[in-house]
């Protein structure tokens, strides 16, 4: 069989189908000479001291000089608990009675701390004015403890 058979949709259609594969072999010769123009030099960054990109080196005599004894490497050490007072004042910021948890901040540092359902003594609301301990739990200071002020 030969082409003469083919219908005209179907001559249309490979005739697509070339027009499409030359020019993808167009961008793919472009994008070939495009890449030889560029030279690792190009492609070279350099960071300053800021932590900024640069295209040129930084200048060498701005150098610091940093000991390697001053460099702090982990979590610095935690300063004693017995920095706070042991009963503190806040007001109830939020509260969540379904779920059973809320914040308080405190009226001295004006922190925001949790506190759970199970350290209140008495029943609380949100902007109530409460008395509270502070104690370190699994995840940072939380207020146990905590009586409302009548």
């Amino acid at each position: 069989m030969g082409r003469s058979q083919e219908t005209f949709n179907k001559k249309e259609v490979r005739s697509k189908k070339e027009k499409k594969r030359k020019e993808k072999e167009k961008k793919r010769t472009a994008r070939k000479e495009s890449e030889k123009k560029t030279s690792l030099d190009d492609m070279i960054a350099y960071v300053d001291e800021n932590g900024r990109i640069l295209d040129a080196p930084p200048d060498p005599d701005t150098k610091e000089e940093i000991k390697a004894e001053d460099i702090v490497i982990g979590v610095p050490n935690r300063e004693s608990d017995e920095e706070y007072d042991p009963v503190r004042n806040g007001i109830v910021s939020f509260y969540n009675d379904s779920k059973g948890y809320g914040f308080i901040k405190d009226s001295e540092s004006k922190d925001s701390l949790f506190f759970h359902v199970n350290n209140v003594l008495d029943e609380v609301k949100e902007g109530n004015l409460v008395s509270f301990e502070i104690e370190r739990g699994p995840k940072g200071l939380t207020a146990v403890k905590v009586k409302q002020i009548k």
